[in-house]
């Protein structure tokens, strides 16, 4: 099974990082945030990738076309122009670069790699968020389901309590912490999808997650598996400070459910 990630927005909302490099190649424990997202795939045979460049893809095209040369020992015989590579840290992965356009919208850009995907079910996330999700069990979730699409829904953690008022005075009745159980369900990626989604996206010309997924949902098309274990995205700069102190920690759920160096 082949996976899509989706790397080719700007990254506006974590203008800090992304006036460098694109979002997916901000750093995690001194590897991209894409990275880790294969990390995860690989644990469960998923090794063949696609990934839809935007906004400075040709640093995603870098990052993978010297990836060898920067995780192992290299010798360069300038004699007869050959490299050579010493280390056991190469990637078993097939990774296919497109470049799906820097204001392309999501379904455009599914659409732009149609070519490469076959007719067989496929998976989707997006190229700035992390889990530890067992993808095994939403694969099996899918398959018995037997919808076009299913997504990956979780309550996130909630980030401010709440208070109860009295309207006539002002005056705080109540107090509630954060609790994830008051949270609405959210869609954090990690979809499986059938071929038959190719049917949902018109000319491209808008987002997945608005008429694509709307007519899914419609037509009873559209199951939602649901992960009440670890997930946050990398939105903004402190998401991203929280990612890496959870991995500089050693408590990265993501990594310790998925076993990577």
């Amino acid at each position: 099974m082949k996976a899509v990630i989706l790397a080719g927005g700007k990254g506006t909302r974590i203008s800090e990082e992304s006036k460098s490099r694109p979002k997916p190649m901000v750093e995690i424990g001194r590897k991209p945030i894409l990275w880790h997202i294969m990390k995860i795939y690989e644990t469960y045979g998923i090794t063949e990738f696609i990934v839809c460049c935007g906004y400075k893809g040709h640093m995603i095209n870098e990052f993978f076309v010297n990836y060898n040369a920067s995780c192992n020992d290299v010798c360069v015989n300038l004699d007869n122009e050959t490299v050579s590579f010493f280390g056991d840290r190469a990637e078993n992965w097939k990774v296919t670069l497109v470049h799906t356009g820097v204001e392309t919208l999501t379904a455009g850009r599914l659409l732009k790699v149609r070519e490469y995907l076959g007719t067989e079910s496929f998976m989707l996330t997006y190229g700035d968020g992390v889990a530890d999700i067992d993808l095994d069990a939403l694969l099996r979730f899918h398959r018995k389901e037997g919808r076009i699409l299913t997504i990956s829904t979780t309550r996130p953690e909630g980030r401010f309590g709440t208070l109860k008022l009295n309207d006539k005075d002002n005056m705080v009745e109540g107090f509630k912490e954060k609790a994830r159980e008051d949270q609405s369900w959210v869609n954090i990626g990690f979809m499986v999808m059938e071929p038959e989604i190719f049917r949902y996206l018109g000319d491209g010309g808008s987002m997945l997650e608005t008429e694509a997924f709307e007519r899914l949902a419609a037509e009873g098309q559209m199951a939602a598996y649901r992960h009440d274990g670890f997930w946050s995205p990398m939105d903004n700069i402190h998401d991203r400070d929280y990612l890496e102190g959870l991995w500089s920690s050693g408590q990265a759920p993501w990594k310790e459910r998925h076993r990577y160096a």
